[in-house]
């Protein structure tokens, strides 16, 4: 209770308000009072936080720290130093507890170390050895997870691969697989079937997402799909994620027969977690209508369904007299509660925003059972740390950064407007707060999670507080209410009126963040950043969750000019794909292509990470290679022939190639076979000052 009374400001004896006090002479921080002559508000701010141990809120932010060092770091630490270093810190923090001062900065450096150690665990309990060449054959595989289901295939994650025959076997531990067609699957079924392995692909772009990073750490060193017909040898006996499988497939496959596209495919985002059947076309829509959240089975889904759940049953059990007197009915409701997050969770697929959401909600209805303060920063840092020791690598995925962003951002925000004041009843009063918290929610969420937005998927929403002020009320009082009746109906077969019901509200969701869309034309580009904008997102945010009165809107604020003065980014001059023959080159009118095909994957890509069309360019090539000259002052030859080299290596400020370069190429800058195999896709930028390119 005390942390609720200083983070108000409040006197325990009377109420009344009193400002905030410099520690006392003897308090643990000697140091705070001769600062104060500076900054007297600010030290005072720090003082409190520490007086009331927010420094528990920092841990998560240090162990992202750690986990950003190991990174970054040229070689992977040896474990015998990890450990060392890990004890002494232990035996360092025993020594300081019991002297009672100093384990603070103390606690900090384990949670750095925690994290800077998370990773090279991690991959000793779950990495595997990825795929270095494509490997074909008849194998046989576990399936373990059934990752989506549509009418171009499974996507199956399957194990305990054994070659058949004179079948090669793959050094990896699981695979991500697509089956085109075939027997229905299960977790736990074994298969037989021809299957063509390959690598994992690498980022499109540099510092955009990296699957080969993220699926080592899942134990996947390959994808694949199937060249024949698929056998089920032994079907899996009972099991949960069997159970649970099927309780997915099931509801799937009632939205499927009663709901047509785009409705379907949203649906079953909302209620399954699964997009993989979400048009392209809705979900551009919606990402630029702010609602792209809705998507993605998170805080809002599960809050509406557990408080759902939480309110019914309160309802239903106060009504009962006899009950009531008996039983706690807040504490059968909270239970219900939790137990309703926890179903919804089992069947969502168990994204990192739906866990972390989870954990929350059981925190909050853990702390209403208790009598305690439910929304705190410190229920937050509890979330934050459980989601990273147990998946570490999602700290680098947008979906932990966004969810992360926004909950801090919103706790954060109520901590700082909560007021003890009576409020006002009333069918207008209560409509008011409803449609004051949908925007003040939307513009404290969006304002959080818009600098990883533009990081991550170059787009921002504009009028997203205008799509969410639209669509919240419709989602929260037609959609999910559906979804979760029509889910409860479907055993016994009652679910059509339901899902009509959530069909309905989903088109015109589609229809309002259209509208959206067409308003936010041309107000919708965005900047390029570079990865120091994560980093102060991440300083800002840890700022904003340790302080608690105004001083703590210090961080966002700079982080503005921060972002301008040190993480903006320009388009590169050259892009160079690693496992495509797409090269593109900075010409009068923008990007060109001077080899590869327009429209594929890795162009599309960089279309839209840069936000210029790339069309066919007008290269020089022949047999041997090609050659661009670009009006930003630079030539460079791509060579296919190695007869190409003595020629270009001396001509050109830049050469690439798929093969080995030369030693005695003498070309400024060279970007060949093993530059590709190490770095992956290449974006270099023109000096014409210097007459250099910067390679990324």
């Amino acid at each position: 209770m005390s942390d609720v009374v200083h983070a108000a400001g409040v006197d325990r004896a009377g109420g009344a308000p009193v400002p905030a006090q410099l520690p006392r002479p003897g308090s643990g921080l000697p140091f705070l009072p001769e600062r104060s002559r500076h900054w007297p508000g600010l030290a005072a701010s720090v003082a409190t936080a520490l007086e009331q141990r927010r420094l528990f809120q920092l841990l998560p932010f240090a162990v992202i720290c750690g986990l950003v060092v190991a990174v970054q770091a040229s070689e992977p630490p040896r474990p015998l130093a990890l450990l060392a270093v890990g004890l002494v810190l232990v035996a360092v923090m025993a020594v300081t507890v019991a002297a009672g001062r100093g384990h603070r900065p103390v606690l900090l450096a384990a949670a750095f170390w925690t994290g800077f150690s998370l990773l090279s665990v991690h991959g000793a309990l779950f990495g595997t050895p990825m795929l270095a060449r494509p490997a074909y054959g008849t194998f046989a595989a576990h399936v373990d997870a059934i990752v989506s289901e549509t009418q171009s295939g499974k996507r199956v994650v399957v194990s305990a691969i054994t070659p058949v025959g004179d079948t090669r076997p793959v050094p990896v531990r699981r695979a991500r697989i697509v089956i085109d067609g075939g027997p229905d699957l299960a977790p736990g079924d074994t298969i037989r079937a021809a299957i063509r392995f390959y690598e994992v692909p690498g980022p499109v772009y540099p510092g955009g997402h990296d699957t080969q990073f993220h699926a080592y750490f899942s134990g996947i060193g390959a994808y694949g799909n199937t060249t024949g017909p698929v056998q089920v040898v032994e079907q899996g006996g009972a099991s949960p994620a069997r159970l649970i499988d099927w309780l997915r497939q099931g509801i799937a496959g009632r939205i499927d027969a009663h709901l047509s596209q785009p409705a379907a495919g949203i649906a079953r985002a909302v209620i399954n977690g699964d997009q993989s059947a979400v048009e392209d076309a809705a979900r551009d829509v919606m990402a630029t209508a702010g609602l792209a959240h809705v998507l993605s089975i998170s805080g809002l889904h599960l809050t509406l369904v557990a408080g759902g759940a939480y309110f019914v049953l309160r309802l239903l059990l106060a009504a009962s007299q006899a009950l009531s007197r008996r039983v706690s009915v807040k504490l059968l409701a909270a239970l219900g509660g939790i137990a309703a997050a926890l179903a919804y969770f089992s069947i969502s697929g168990g994204n990192v925003a739906a866990l972390r959401s989870t954990i929350m909600i059981i925190l909050v209805f853990g702390a209403i059972v208790f009598g305690r303060r439910a929304l705190t920063m410190r229920n937050v840092a509890i979330a934050a740390l459980i989601v990273i020791a147990s998946d570490p690598a999602s700290v680098f995925r947008p979906s932990f950064q966004l969810s992360f962003a926004a909950v801090v951002a919103l706790v954060g925000g109520y901590e700082m407007m909560r007021t003890e004041r009576r409020r006002q009843a009333g069918f207008f009063a209560v409509l008011w707060r409803y449609l004051a918290g949908i925007v003040v929610t939307s513009f404290i969420a969006g304002g959080a999670t818009l600098l990883f937005s533009i990081y991550h998927f170059q787009q921002t929403s504009p009028l997203g507080i205008v799509g969410n002020l639209a669509v919240l009320p419709l989602v929260s009082f037609v959609m999910m209410p559906a979804a979760a009746t029509a889910v409860l109906l479907m055993p016994f077969g009652l679910h059509e009126m339901p899902l009509w019901a959530m069909g309905w509200s989903i088109d015109r969701m589609l229809d309002l963040a259209a509208s959206i869309t067409q308003w936010s034309a041309g107000i919708d580009t965005s900047p390029l950043l570079t990865p120091t904008a994560l980093l102060l997102g991440l300083a800002a945010l840890a700022w904003f969750a340790f302080l608690t009165d105004w001083y703590r809107l210090l961080g966002p604020v700079l982080l503005l000019p921060a972002v301008l003065a040190f993480a903006l980014d320009t388009p590169p001059d050259m892009l160079v794909a690693d496992t495509t023959q797409a090269v593109a080159y900075r010409a009068a009118d923008g990007l060109r292509l001077a080899t590869g095909k327009p429209g594929s994957f890795a162009v599309d890509v960089w279309q839209e990470t840069y936000g210029e069309p790339i069309a066919a360019g007008a290269a020089r090539c022949d047999s041997i290679g090609c050659l661009v000259e670009s009006p930003r002052g630079f030539r460079a030859a791509i060579v296919r022939d190695p007869a190409g080299f003595y020629e270009d290596c001396a001509a050109v400020d830049l050469v690439v190639t798929r093969r080995r370069a030369p030693v005695g190429c003498a070309a400024p800058a060279i970007v060949d076979a093993d530059d590709l195999a190490r770095g992956g896709v290449h974006a270099l930028r023109w000096d014409p000052g210097r007459r250099t390119f910067e390679i990324r």
